[in-house]
């Protein structure tokens, strides 16, 4: 938020160098991070002393004597060129002849000598300004020139020359007091202090709130805005009622009249202050509700009341706020129609919607040119149902930032009288008396009680009550002190107080955060921890996660985290056209941030593929993971079963190609089958094997499903495969196949041993041999491999299928399976004898079990 100085300075006096204002503003939780100077003279390298600057120092610095503020006396026409003009101008001293080109001058022209003249910023010969011609902000420097036969050697000057705004289509004309001859920097030379405003100092979006900081921080003297209204009209009682039908969403709302008011442009010093802050200036009408809000926080909304008496057929109009009818649509300010929910709240007459709540009005009900009558609104609004109906409508603006973040409805009423009387003084109406204040459900301002043994328990500093207490008045807190307790009532511009409810402890961590950010955060010592620390614990489950990931990166796989929220129509891309749908239940949002992220997912890879569409196109070969949760409706209560996954994805060829030149094969099962392998292996899970399956999702006869031998039983662990090709043309993929692979992960983790054997390296040689058997063509390799590595016990220690044949050789409906074995011994050297046993063990037992032979 950009705060002028000179409006900082209408509630607090400043006497500290701006720098070291800023960074004590910094360390307090309003981080200063740019100072801009508007004319005003620009520090040395560090006038403060500060140790560390924080924030960005720019700007322009005005010449005194060469920038002043000036009168045109008399605008006329240039001989030479119909789009420039002469002005004759006094400067406090002598008369010159100004040539310029601003157009809001040429109505001026050639009417003699001005009845009023007008007031302008004027740049001698020798200022430094900011060229108006340029793009960006590039000084220069005024040198003496002849333009189109005319001497020229000043200026009258834009904002852009002068560092205002970017505005350079015309020259400033200032307000009609304005004196003559007094140098710019003194009559309107301004910084700006660039705030961010965090989430939890909302309170402090507007002058009045960072006045208030400053005035606790400096022990200055805080002077409030005047609310005083010159009520000259009848009373407003019977020219408008209010009727809100949901104060949990709308506590209060506030109404008051303004009368034959006259739309025109601001007093320029309103334009220049709204325009340092980064507000556009409109008229006299909207200026005012903006200038307000800016003030004091406060958002406020004017009305064409003639409007909205037309609209009520000429009878005074009723106020009532309401959630939306399903559907119902409103066309906003920003000219577009908007269609709403049943949960965004409205401002409405008895015709139908008048404004969205809290954040944008209606096109028809605006303050136009026309406009005679002003009903101007302010109201306090439920923060939570302003962020939901911000997500739901994707917009935004000035009052639903601070609606948003919580505005407290006494702010409503100051609000509307502020409004009213600025409106009153810049569009000259008449208020009517009084104000139309519908209060249904106020809030509960709580009163906290805090003693010194808290402060120093909680910030390890002693202070006495009375210290505690005058930094609270400071904040505006209403503090009484007994003993040595201290009673705060929080002000009630505050809705940030007593939030967090423990049981005793209400408001208690808010206070100590206030006396912390006044006190000064450097203040309170460093100091060792007196007390015991807790025991600790490790956590096994998340160990074993971490080191999933860790063998995962160590194979050449990324990382990526997706969304835990999803939709049920994204979800069915995984599944091919004309499949059978997933009709398990899903869990659903009940108040998601985007309407197509409404339900928490069932699959992980799905997720996974959305990210493989997204990159495939930059990048030739995808290996990812992710480890997540995936959703399911639970039968035992009303919290989802969320079962931990593993979902592997891989795309591309095999090799990137390099400068020797590579075979390019593209990544296939086998690739993600050995990944999976290295994956088991790493997390000693030897005990597996495979099957063949089918599934809707992967390819036919190019799937399998991995199963952990536990004893007797057999425990799934998940699927593998290539992607359907139909699944793969709901996606934007490249041709190559895509592999996926979705595993249940807290299976794997619970399969994976406390303990394993560590077994030295061998000292005797191993005796390596090979074996052909001959099966049926349906008996799958796994099986005839899970015989031999049960008949060949501890002695075989390693087996691999090297060879798989079929031909007329063989016979039909046969292949021949080839496996290399290696025997080894860890007290002896094997003799032939010893493999000879084994080998006929193997065979008698291939033969009597899977009708196996051995291939000659």
């Amino acid at each position: 938020m950009k705060l002028p100085l000179s409006w900082i300075k209408d509630f607090v006096d400043i006497t500290l160098p701006l720098e070291e204002l800023a960074q004590r503003m910094t360390m307090a939780g309003l981080e200063v991070e740019e100072i801009i100077y508007v004319g005003l003279p620009l520090p040395g390298s560090n006038p403060s002393g500060l140790t560390q600057r924080e924030f960005k120092i720019s700007g322009i610095s005005w010449d005194a004597d060469k920038l002043v503020t000036a009168s045109v006396l008399e605008v006329m026409p240039h001989p030479n060129a119909d789009r420039l003009v002469l002005c004759r101008l006094f400067d406090g001293q002598q008369e010159h002849i100004v040539l310029t080109g601003a157009p809001n001058l040429y109505p001026y022209k050639g009417q003699g000598a001005l009845p009023a003249p007008l007031k302008v910023a004027y740049a001698k010969e020798g200022a430094r300004i900011y060229d108006g011609h340029q793009p960006g902000q590039v000084l220069t420097t005024l040198k003496r020139a002849k333009i189109r036969g005319v001497d020229s050697y000043s200026m009258i000057c834009s904002e852009k020359e002068l560092g205002i705004s970017e505005d350079h289509e015309g020259v400033i004309i200032l307000d009609d007091d304005t004196p003559v001859g007094v140098p710019l920097v003194d009559y309107m030379g301004d910084a700006v202090l660039d705030v961010a405003i965090t989430p939890n100092i909302a309170r402090d979006a507007n002058v009045l709130g960072v006045a208030r900081e400053i005035a606790a921080l400096t022990g200055a003297t805080l002077r409030q805005p005047d609310y005083s209204v010159d009520w000259q009209g009848p009373s407003i009682e019977g020219q408008a009622a209010i009727e809100i039908l949901n104060p949990e969403l709308n506590p209060r709302f506030v109404l008051g009249l303004v009368r034959n008011v006259k739309i025109n442009s601001s007093p320029y010093w309103v334009q220049r202050r709204l325009k340092l802050a980064g507000m556009r200036p409109i008229n006299s009408i909207v200026d005012a509700t903006n200038y307000a809000m800016l003030e004091i926080g406060e958002p406020l909304h004017a009305f064409d009341y003639d409007v909205l008496m037309q609209r009520a057929g000429g009878e005074p109009p009723t106020i009532i706020t309401r959630t939306a009818g399903s559907g119902e649509k409103l066309t906003t300010l920003d000219g577009i129609e908007r269609t709403l929910d049943d949960q965004t709240e409205l401002v409405c007459d008895t015709k139908g919607a008048l404004s969205i709540a809290g954040v944008m009005g209606g096109l028809e009900s605006e303050v136009s040119g026309s406009t005679r009558n002003v009903l101007l609104e302010g109201a306090a609004w439920n923060f939570t149902n302003i962020r939901r109906t911000l997500s739901a409508q994707r917009m935004n603006s000035e009052a639903a930032y601070r609606f948003s973040r919580g505005v407290h409805p006494a702010m409503a009423e100051r609000g509307v009288l502020r409004g009213l009387e600025l409106m009153r003084q810049w569009s000259g109406g008449v208020v009517d008396r009084g104000l139309v204040d519908n209060y249904p459900l106020p809030p509960n301002d709580p009163t906290v009680v805090i003693t010194p043994a808290d402060v120093h328990r909680w910030l390890g500093v002693d202070l006495a009550p009375t210290q505690i207490a005058d930094i609270l008045r400071r904040l505006e807190f209403e503090v009484t002190i007994e003993g040595n307790a201290v009673s705060a009532k929080t002000p009630d511009h505050r809705l940030d107080i007593g939030g967090a409810v423990l049981k005793g402890m209400v408001g208690k961590a808010d206070l100590m955060e206030e006396i912390a950010r006044i006190y000064g955060y450097d203040h309170i010592p460093e100091t060792r921890m007196a007390d015991e620390l807790p025991p600790q614990f490790g956590n096994p489950l998340l160990e074993k996660e971490e080191r999933v990931r860790d063998l995962l990166v160590s194979l050449g796989l990324q990382e990526v985290i997706t969304y835990h929220m999803t939709s049920s129509e994204r979800e069915a891309q995984r599944l091919p056209p004309g499949s059978p749908p997933d009709d398990r239940p899903y869990v659903r949002v009940v108040n998601p941030v985007v309407l197509d992220r409404n339900v928490l997912r069932h699959s992980l890879f799905a997720s996974l593929l959305g990210v493989v569409e997204s990159n495939a196109r930059l990048r030739q070969r995808l290996a990812l993971f992710e480890i997540g949760p995936v959703f399911m409706v639970s039968e035992a209560g009303e919290l989802p079963d969320e079962i931990q996954m593993l979902a592997i994805v891989m795309s591309g060829p095999r090799e990137l190609p390099f400068w020797e030149g590579s075979e390019q094969h593209d990544l296939g099962f086998y690739d993600l089958k050995g990944v999976v392998d290295s994956l088991l292996d790493g997390l000693h899970l030897r005990m597996r094997h495979y099957e063949p399956v089918e599934h809707p999702s992967f390819h036919p006869g190019k799937t399998a499903r991995l199963l952990l031998d536990n004893g007797a039983d057999q425990i799934p662990l998940g699927i593998l495969g290539e992607l359907h090709p139909l699944v793969r043309q709901n996606y934007d993929l490249p041709e190559t196949p895509v592999i996926v692979a979705e595993l249940n992960l807290q299976a794997i983790l619970d399969g994976m041993p406390e303990a394993y054997p560590v077994e030295t390296v061998p000292a005797y040689p191993p005796v390596l041999e090979d074996l052909a058997v001959i099966v049926d063509e349906n008996i799958p390799a796994g099986e005839v491999a899970r015989v031999i590595r049960q008949t060949g016990g501890k002695l075989l220690a390693e087996l691999s299928l090297f060879d798989v044949y079929r031909g007329d050789q063989i016979g039909l409906g046969k292949k021949s399976l080839a496996y290399s074995l290696t025997y080894l011994a860890s007290d002896r050297t094997l003799t032939d004898q010893d493999v000879q046993q084994i080998r006929h063990k193997i065979i008698r037992r291939l033969e009597q079990e899977l009708d196996g032979k051995l291939r000659n």
